[in-house]
């Protein structure tokens, strides 16, 4: 009788660890194919994902290069005006190292010229010429008779005037009256005519076509 009941509880024990097995292999069984159909619109997602990411990084770069080549000619003008802009300023730099240094001038008569052609723009009879101070012996009675002579007007009465504070060579001109003044410096000259200057030397040096020499060298 204890045999009998003995064998019926692990034959029981043995059909509910079976039916647990089985249980069990039928969850593992769902649970491999959930996670397979996860895995696989995970990837799906990705794949789609990546897909737009790579498409609005290709509208990005395609945007990006469109405005650099739009922006390239203007880059391109704007550094071809900067080359033409620091070579007229080399050459407006060595003008006036040259002038300050007065190399190959009859510096005698090119202070006669300016004193004259000073003059000629003011009114009056009577006017200082200001040089640098250690030029005045460059003008005597012959140098105010050549500037006499070249205005025109030989009644004009013209004072020397030294400045021992100015290096910068040619004659500063006053009027008698002290309202009028005309510097008419070598360099002062320069900065006065360099815009016209600067067009021409442009122009002649093949630096701008004729036509664009308004624009690019003004």
């Amino acid at each position: 009788m204890a045999d009998n009941l003995q064998h019926s509880q692990e034959m029981l024990r043995e059909e509910i660890l079976t039916d647990a097995r089985r249980q069990a292999e039928r969850a593992l069984q769902h649970a491999r194919k959930e996670a397979a159909e996860i895995t696989a619109a995970s990837a799906a997602e990705i794949s789609e994902w990546s897909a737009r990411q790579l498409d609005l990084a290709r509208t990005e770069a395609q945007r990006r290069t469109d405005m650099i080549l739009a922006g390239l000619p203007v880059e391109i003008g704007r550094l071809h005006a900067d080359r033409i802009e620091s070579l007229l300023q080399s050459i407006h730099d060595e003008a006036c190292r040259q002038l300050l240094s007065r190399e190959e001038l009859d510096y005698r008569q090119v202070v006669i010229n300016l004193a004259a052609a000073a003059i000629r723009g003011m009114s009056g009879v009577r006017f200082s010429i200001t040089l640098p101070k250690n030029d005045l012996p460059l003008l005597g009675d012959d140098e105010i008779n050549s500037i006499r002579h070249l205005t025109g007007r030989p009644d004009l009465e013209l004072e020397l005037t030294g400045d021992p504070e100015s290096r910068d060579a040619g004659p500063i001109v006053y009027g008698s009256d002290g309202g009028e003044v005309w510097d008419n410096r070598l360099t002062a000259r320069l900065e006065r005519l360099w815009p016209v200057m600067r067009r021409e030397i442009a122009v002649r040096t093949a630096l701008v076509e004729p036509e664009e020499s308004e624009g690019s060298a003004s």
